[in-house]
């Protein structure tokens, strides 16, 4: 580590009967005095992209990174873990995907493929951002690419996506920034990886090790604030469980991920000062003079997913004026309201609605409107059997949650309700495999524990988190040498901040005959008519109990009382803090998003986001929306299940022509295309080679047919 001497006191004196102000660098107040931490990757054994194991290592799934000591990995090796991990989340790397030719390390910045491993060296710096408090604790990094010039600086933020930790950006914004010789501002947004193990009282340090939750104390990246006596009274009758902490930090987190975004630019100038100011200086040195000041650098808030609709919050609330411009790929963001939405002159049939809403709905109905007539034909698509179908459509029947009195009508009802709810029916095939892998079912579970500002003691809804026996799917402890405390020693590297993650699995604590895995349940309100079999139902009580806390009614329209009210009150008050303006003043952006989204639909994230924005600022804002065909919002499905590489295209292409589009409109003015549909072709054969033609360019003049016009109040976007 670099170390600097302090500024000579006969300078300071000289400067000061001079009647000069020196205009030294300070460590922003929201930075943790003693976290900042730096070090230098030399671009060869290790680097600030891949981890040292360049574009080949990657991909590799017969040697992903490891540990030479399994229960005690080391800084080095869970950072090189957890780059390969979500860079592996995040995008198809399969080499016939694109991979390797449209994109990856050994793309170069003009999209050209290079038989390189693509590994990039510079600097690295960590810290953490609280209030004081040490409850916080929001992970901060800067990647400074040796490549950067402090003439022609640019800073791009990699706000992570989903419940990701600080490396959850990397392969989307970080790699497009780092290749760029751009300073790339990272943060996990206060909803990344911090695990505890309240039973054996460990936490995540900074650095990715487990450390004894008391010796951490307030450097600990998320401690359950319960008091000792709480704590020992949920372990006595909740043992082997796990905090969690966007679930249950009791923070709301996603409402301050635009201020999270805007902190880690701040961190960023203060690391570009350090370095470049006079004198230069590093983590552990005295002040630099500051070279660049707020709105002095070219900056682009960009990420996808819930780090996109971080970026659009960070734009919103930009006082300061740090942002230069936006891409948002396929944003999770929620707007308080929107105008009309028309597709192809047609109203949709709901927009603008928040996440828990159509959340909640899609865990409740996907299941069943997985075997829907116009679904059943794609039988590649298929990840449930008749057997899980018929039994969920029963449960919701036996519910009055649906009419019809057979399982393909159930499930026809049942997808009918996901249309009116605002899923597109472009998005039909992937319900079965969204509600199978959990994508679904484990987000609501964790933004209703989030929104409601839930306890875990509170295990609200009868859900929990803990490790499983493997047979038995039953509550299983850590134990000291097991492949469950190994999993737990790994978590930062191989988690994703939402369970089922690592050994960490979700819970059904209600479960018939006691708590178990929650994809191994069987709900108490069974048996139901027509249900088949001893299969699960994937613990419907306990999706139908997260859906009351929106509608605030049970099953026979009730009205909640007690516990379950307050928590419905509290959870409806976290969603309204989470609501977007959609004002930019004036500051272009780029949305991305695929029309067959079944996550985050389109009618509820980059359309509403667009026609909020043209309402509020008018028709002319600098704002434009690219929405992709046969693109949806997993592009690590493409490869993971039978039936996508036929059928859908990497998004991610269209994200990083998007970041080359607001680079060129920044650098030189150049105008941004029109909004239009970006009509794609995909491969008809797996396996096949994915070609140009089969993703072609935005327009920068597209035909009448394709553009997304808003007009007369309404939002049109084309058939």
């Amino acid at each position: 580590m670099k170390s600097l001497p302090r500024l000579a006191a006969p300078l300071l004196a000289l400067l000061a009967g001079c009647g000069a102000s020196p205009d030294l660098n300070a460590l922003p107040s929201f930075v943790v005095q003693g976290s900042v931490t730096s070090k230098t990757y030399d671009g060869n054994s290790d680097d600030l992209l891949t981890g040292g194991l360049g574009a080949s290592g990657l991909v590799s799934t017969a040697n992903p990174p490891g540990f030479v000591n399994p229960v005690s990995p080391t800084p080095g090796e869970l950072r090189r873990r957890a780059i390969y991990t979500n860079y592996r989340a995040l995008l198809d790397v399969s080499p016939n995907g694109g991979y390797g030719t449209l994109y990856g390390p050994n793309v170069s910045a003009d999209g050209t493929p290079t038989l390189g491993e693509g590994r990039i060296a510079g600097e690295e710096w960590l810290a953490f951002d609280d209030d004081g408090t040490g409850r916080i604790n929001v992970t901060l990094m800067v990647q400074v690419p040796a490549s950067f010039d402090p003439a022609n600086p640019c800073i791009v933020t990699g706000t992570s996506s989903g419940s990701r930790g600080v490396y959850g950006a990397i392969a989307t914004a970080g790699e497009w920034g780092l290749k760029r010789g751009c300073a790339v501002a990272y943060t996990d947004k206060g909803s990344g990886m911090g695990v505890e193990d309240l039973q054996n009282g460990t936490v995540d340090a900074l650095d990715g090790t487990r450390a004894d939750a008391a010796d951490a104390g307030t450097r600990s990246t998320f401690t359950a604030d319960l008091s000792d006596a709480d704590r020992a009274a949920y372990n006595a009758a909740s043992p082997n469980r796990f905090a969690v902490k966007h679930a249950h930090s009791q923070q709301n987190p996603e409402k301050d991920w635009g201020k999270y975004t805007l902190h880690a630019v701040e961190f960023a100038y203060y690391v570009l000062n350090q370095k470049f100011g006079a004198p230069p200086g590093d983590a552990g040195s005295a002040q630099a003079t500051r070279k660049y000041h707020p709105g002095q650098i070219l900056t682009i808030a960009a990420s996808v997913s819930n780090g996109a609709g971080a970026s659009l919050a960070a734009a919103e609330q930009d006082a300061q004026h740090f942002i230069s411009g936006v891409v948002a790929g396929e944003p999770q963001v929620q707007v308080a309201s929107a105008p009309a939405i028309t597709r192809g002159g047609t109203a949709v049939s709901a927009s603008a609605r928040p996440l828990y809403d159509y959340l909640t709905q899609a865990a409740l109905y996907q299941g069943c409107a997985a075997g829907a007539s116009t679904v059943v034909g794609a039988s590649s698509m298929a990840s449930l059997t008749i057997q899980q179908i018929t039994t969920r459509c029963a449960g919701l029947r036996a519910k009055g949650l649906l009419t019809a009195t057979n399982q393909q009508a159930q499930s026809d009802e049942a997808l009918q309700k996901l249309h009116a709810a605002g899923y597109e029916a472009d998005a039909d095939l992937l319900h079965s495999t969204h509600f199978s892998s959990y994508a679904t079912v484990a987000v609501a579970v964790t933004y209703a524990n989030a929104y409601a500002r839930a306890s875990v003691k509170d295990n609200l809804c009868g859900y929990s988190f803990a490790a499983v026996d493997s047979v038995s799917g039953n509550v299983a402890p850590v134990g000291s040498s097991s492949a469950n405390a190994q999993g737990l020693a790994q978590i930062f590297g191989t988690g994703n901040g939402v369970p089922p993650m690592g050994p960490i699995q979700l819970i059904a604590n209600l479960s018939s005959g006691g708590a178990r895995q929650d994809q191994l349940s069987t709900s108490a309100s069974r048996p139901w008519p027509g249900e088949v079999g001893s299969v699960t139902d994937f613990n419907l009580d306990g999706m139908d109990c997260l859906r009351s806390l929106w509608t605030g009614a049970d099953d026979a329209g009730a009205p909640l009382t007690g516990a379950l009210l307050a928590q419905s009150n509290a959870l409806k008050a976290g969603v309204q803090e989470v609501l977007r303006t959609a004002r930019l003043r004036g500051v272009p952006a780029i949305l991305v998003q695929g029309r067959n989204d079944a996550l985050v639909p389109v009618n509820h994230g980059a359309r509403a986001y667009l026609a909020a924005n043209k309402a509020a600022e008018g028709a002319g804002s600098p704002t434009v929306y690219y929405e992709v065909t046969n693109a949806q919002h997993f592009d690590a499905f493409i490869t993971a299940f039978t039936g996508y590489q036929t059928r859908f295209v990497p998004l991610h292409r269209y994200v990083l022509q998007a970041l080359d589009l607001m680079y060129a409109r920044l650098k030189t003015g150049a105008a941004l295309p029109p909004s239009q549909v970006v009509r794609t072709d995909p491969r008809n054969t797996a396996g096949s080679t994915i070609q140009g033609s089969n993703v072609p360019p935005i327009s920068a003049n597209p035909a009448p047919a394709d553009r997304i016009t808003f007009a007369n109040g309404t939002l049109d976007v084309p058939n």
